[in-house]
C-alpha cells in the first residue's frame, strides 16, 4: 500500500473530508491517506487533532514529517491559494509526486516559482479543477469553437477556476486580454483570444448549475449542463498520476489560468476596459 500525506491550511474542509475515501476506493485499496498536517486551527471548525481522530489519520507536527512518511503528497487549502507556495515548498523539493489543489496560485509569479522549484528538484506536480474532467467537456468536439458562454455558482475568487479551466482546456492558451463585465454580486469576465475568439465566464450564485453554451464557426451551437460525476473522474486521474508520475494537465494551461485569474481580479477595478495579459 502506498501512503499519501495531506498538507492543508486547516484540515476540517470539504476536500480533505472527501478525498481519502475516494482515493482509497479508486485505487482498489492500494493507496491510503495515512498522515496529515494543518497549518492552523480554524475558528468554528474541528481542530486539526480532532479532525484526524475522526478520520483515523495520523496528525504530524510538521510538513517535513509528512513529506518523509509519504509516498505521494496532496497540498490542499482549496479556498486559500495564497498559502500554496508556503505549504508546497518542501513537497516540491521532495521528488515525490505532488498534487496541489485548486486554485493553484493567486498570481502568475507564484505559479511560475512553484513550477520552477518542482522542475529543479525533479518533482512531478500538477494542479487542476475537478470540472476539467466532466464527461460533458471531455466528449465535446473542440475543433472550430468560436465562442463560449459559461455559467456557474460561487465567488469569483475561488470558483471561477471551475469555469476558466474547462475553457482553457477546450480553446487553448493563446489568451490576449480580459475584461470585467459583471457586478459586485454577479461577477462576469470576458476572455479574449489572439485570433478574435472569446469566452465569457459568469457566476450567478449558489443555485446556478455549471452550464456552458458553445458556439462553432459553422453557426452550430451546443448547450451543456454538467451532470456527470466529475469528482470521480478527477480522483481516477489523480490516482493515475500518482502511479505514473506523469502530470495530466500541462504547465502551459495552468500558467495561462493563473494569468487570467490575476488579471481578472485587477480588471474588476476598471470594468469594461480590456486588460492585456503578460
Amino acid at each position: 500500500m502506498k501512503k499519501i500525506g495531506f498538507i492543508d491550511y486547516f484540515l476540517d474542509e470539504w476536500h480533505a473530508e472527501k478525498y481519502p475515501d475516494w482515493i482509497e476506493k479508486a485505487s482498489g485499496g492500494e493507496m491510503k491517506v495515512t498522515c496529515a498536517y494543518g497549518l492552523v486551527n480554524m475558528p468554528g471548525k474541528l481542530t486539526n487533532a480532532a479532525w484526524c481522530r475522526k478520520k483515523g489519520i495520523e496528525l504530524l507536527d510538521s510538513i517535513q514529517a509528512v513529506v518523509e512518511q509519504s509516498d505521494y503528497l496532496v497540498v490542499l487549502s482549496p479556498d486559500h491559494p495564497e498559502f500554496h507556495e508556503e505549504l508546497a515548498l518542501l513537497p516540491l523539493q521532495s521528488g515525490k509526486p505532488t498534487y496541489i489543489d485548486k486554485t493553484f496560485a493567486p498570481d502568475l509569479a507564484s505559479a511560475v516559482r512553484m513550477f520552477e522549484l518542482a522542475a529543479a528538484h525533479g518533482t512531478p506536480m500538477y494542479s487542476t479543477s475537478a470540472l476539467r474532467f466532466a464527461a460533458e467537456y471531455c466528449e465535446l468536439e473542440r475543433s472550430g469553437i468560436d465562442a463560449i458562454s459559461s455559467f456557474g455558482p460561487g465567488k469569483f475568487e475561488n470558483y471561477s477556476i471551475h469555469q476558466i479551466e474547462p475553457i482553457i482546456a477546450l480553446m487553448g492558451t493563446a489568451v490576449q486580454r480580459v475584461m470585467w463585465t459583471g457586478t459586485e454580486r454577479t461577477p462576469s469576465l470576458l476572455i479574449g483570444y489572439e485570433d478574435g475568439r472569446q469566452a465569457a465566464v459568469s457566476l450567478y450564485g449558489s443555485e446556478c448549475p455549471f452550464m456552458m453554451n458553445v458556439n462553432y464557426g459553422n453557426d452550430q451551437a451546443k448547450l451543456l449542463k454538467i451532470e456527470s460525476n466529475f469528482f470521480g473522474a478527477f480522483i481516477e486521474n489523480l490516482v493515475a498520476f500518482f502511479e505514473s508520475g506523469v502530470p495530466v494537465v500541462s504547465q502551459a494551461e495552468t500558467l495561462a489560468i493563473a494569468a487570467i485569474l490575476e488579471a481578472g481580479m485587477k480588471t474588476k477595478k476598471t470594468p469594461y476596459q480590456w486588460l492585456a495579459l503578460p
